[in-house]
């Protein structure tokens, strides 16, 4: 029994011959025959072969067929059957096989094996020009390494290229010392560009935002009588316009209109779009009312383009009257138009036409857009105008939008109208919105700042009873605001809750509770807890130094700043200006002059520009004047900076 790989190696004889027999032995052993010969090869008018599509159909389903197993090999097998039927592959064949063969890897492998078929074989333009465009479709990142490799197979074997491989190559590389190699190949093969060549090396030039040299190809493509398309015409705009090439862009669009190549939206926005932004607006109007006129219909992009150029040409009304006819054509807005429009209106000073923009555009506008109103308005200082949309959103909508709340909670808290901020925080829910920690930190963060510590408490019993729950940012502001206020008991008392929830005390933390501790006394106990962080696998950073430094020499404990400084500089954590201003002032204060010249020369080595605060140390230093007596001013960071000014 013969087994199936032996069976499917076995030669078939695909050609088949017709003969007469002309005469026979007496034995009947013998014979002879008239063999018909097979029909030519098929060819077109001019006499050259055509490519037998029989072959090309077995050679690609051999190659593309899973092999009966793994010892058969497809290369092999075609071999096989080229053989068996006495048939010699052309160039041409060979081209139609690897139009079929997508794969860039069995392309390469299958190029390579063409010439072993026949010492007569010899690859021709065309089986390059389509191993490039396969390689051309690849995602493989060697491809282009690839393609390097196989136009120097084509110089080595002496093949030149067509006008069609100059084309392949420059859409394919489209940059660098690659494009200039494709370009030179039109000299070196004497060939000459078409249509086509010119528009590849065109958009080539424009994808590498080289917009003049692109221009100097359009006018040579020009000079030789050829024209672009509408995309390329657009292209070669836009890119220009972008460039802000002015002259080059207005003779491209009169070249367009005079070769006949109508422009369209796209083109009529381009133009727009480089006139509105050099200030240009009544130009922008003029291409406007142009498209109009030839009845191409503005989309979102062009109305925006148009809305913009008046907005930049300070034009409120038009753009008003612009936006209405936008909405009336059924042209939704967009948030970058409302962006536009709100701009121009806060510029000028009409925010009391927003109402109208609103009105025109009720159909349209929605929850999203309201609360880019309110986040846009708050942050520009126009908190009464936010509140005003963000009551007129709330009132017309069953369900709020959660930015918008929280937009609203920051604009209220910003102006400092706590009360309206926790009944918003209160009443979010009737609105399907859940209440989130951010929101709750943003009134704490307000509340802390304006030391309105009943509102705190109260608001956090609320927020522990109903939620959400606190997390690492809550307990830290929570800390930091009652440490502020002086109510150090129950600032331990929070840090007790955080070490006992499920979040850990960090850095930041343990600074907030040092600082309370130090700022309101309790020295010894600041120091226990830096060396409770430092027992717990937290590394102390510069705040933390510099708060503990200045707790001490706030109780003349000069030593113990010093050594804590020492240890900072141990532990390679870098001093900032605020700690040395802090050392250098304690060390002033207590008569240590020469250590205070030193400090200041580590001070100047690290790179630090000294400050106002240390000049003024510097100065006392000088004068031989010392005092105990010092101002005291507000730091963001440590809480309090002990001023040097007398």
């Amino acid at each position: 029994m013969k087994t199936p790989h032996l069976f499917h190696l076995r030669r078939r004889f695909g050609t088949k011959y017709t003969a007469r027999i002309t005469s026979t032995a007496p034995t009947g052993r013998s014979l002879a025959a008239e063999v018909t010969p097979p029909p030519p090869l098929p060819s077109d008018s001019r006499g050259y072969l055509l490519p037998r599509r029989d072959l090309i159909c077995k050679a690609t389903q051999i190659l593309l067929s899973p092999p009966p197993s793994s010892f058969s090999d497809p290369f092999s097998d075609l071999s096989d059957y080229l053989q068996s039927l006495s048939l010699s592959l052309s160039a041409l064949e060979a081209s139609e096989i690897l139009k079929a063969l997508k794969n860039p890897s069995l392309a390469l492998k299958f190029f390579h094996f063409c010439p072993s078929l026949s010492p007569d074989f010899r690859h021709e333009s065309f089986t390059y020009n389509r191993l490039f465009l396969i390689l051309s479709k690849s995602t493989n990142p060697a491809r282009f390494d690839q393609a390097r490799d196989l136009l120097h197979h084509m110089h080595s074997h002496s093949v030149r290229g067509n006008i069609s491989t100059v084309n392949i190559l420059v859409g394919f590389f489209g940059s660098g010392e690659d494009l200039q190699r494709c370009v030179a190949l039109v000299k070196k093969w004497d060939l000459r560009l078409n249509a086509y060549t010119y528009k590849c090396l065109l958009q080539a030039y424009l994808r590498s935002r080289d917009s003049s040299t692109a221009f100097q190809v359009y006018l040579d493509m020009v000079r030789r009588g050829y024209k672009l398309d509408i995309f390329g015409y657009n292209m070669l705009l836009d890119s220009l316009a972008k460039d802000e090439k002015v002259d080059k862009a207005n003779k491209v669009f009169e070249d367009m209109k005079r070769r006949y190549c109508e422009p369209d939206v796209f083109t009529y926005t381009i133009m727009i779009r480089m006139t509105g932004k050099s200030g240009k607006t009544a130009e922008s109007l003029t291409f406007f009312q142009t498209m109009l006129a030839k009845g191409c219909t503005p989309n979102l992009i062009g109305y925006n383009t148009m809305i913009e150029a008046l907005a930049k040409g300070r034009m409120v009304d038009k753009a008003i009257v612009l936006f209405s006819k936008m909405v009336e054509n059924d042209c939704q807005p967009n948030e970058f138009t409302y962006s536009v429009i709100l701009n121009l209106l806060v510029a000028e000073g009409k925010l009391n036409k927003l109402d109208d923009i609103v009105d025109i555009s009720k159909k349209y506008i929605n929850k999203q857009i309201y609360a880019y109103f309110v986040r846009t308005l708050s942050k520009l200082g126009h908190a009464s105008e936010a509140h005003r949309l963000f009551c007129n959103m709330w009132n017309f909508h069953d369900k709020g939008d959660k930015d918008a709340c929280l937009s609203m909670l920051e604009s209220l808290c910003n102006a400092g109208k706590m009360t309206e901020a926790i009944d918003l925080l209160d009443k979010i829910h009737e609105k399907d919105i859940t209440t989130d920690t951010i929101m709750y930190n943003t009134v704490f963060t307000a509340l802390g700042r304006l030391k309105q510590i009943s509102y705190i408490h109260d608001l956090y019993e609320k927020m522990k009873l109903d939620g959400p729950q606190p997390d690492i940012f809550t307990y830290n502001i929570l800390i930091s605001s009652f440490g502020r206020a002086g109510r150090v008991e129950i600032a331990v008392k929070i840090f007790e809750e955080l070490e006992n929830s499920n979040c850990k005390p960090d850095v930041i933390s343990y600074n907030s509770l040092i600082n309370c501790l130090g700022k309101n006394g309790d020295v010894d106990e600041a120091h226990m807890r830096f060396k409770e962080m430092q027992e717990k696998g937290l590394n102390p950073d510069v705040v933390t130094y510099s708060t503990l430094i200045e707790c001490f020499g706030k109780t003349d404990k000069v030593e113990m700043a010093c050594r804590l400084f020492d240890e900072m500089l141990a532990k390679e954590c870098t001093p900032n200006l605020i700690t040395y201003n802090i050392l250098l002032d304690c060390l002033e204060r207590c008569g240590r002059t020469a250590e205070a010249v030193d400090l200041y020369s580590k001070l100047k080595q690290q790179g630090l520009t000294p400050d106002s605060i240390t000049y003024a140390v510097l100065e006392r230093l000088q004068s031989g004047g010392h005092s105990k007596l010092r101002f005291r001013r507000q730091n963001p960071i440590t809480g309090w900076v002990v001023s040097p000014l007398r």
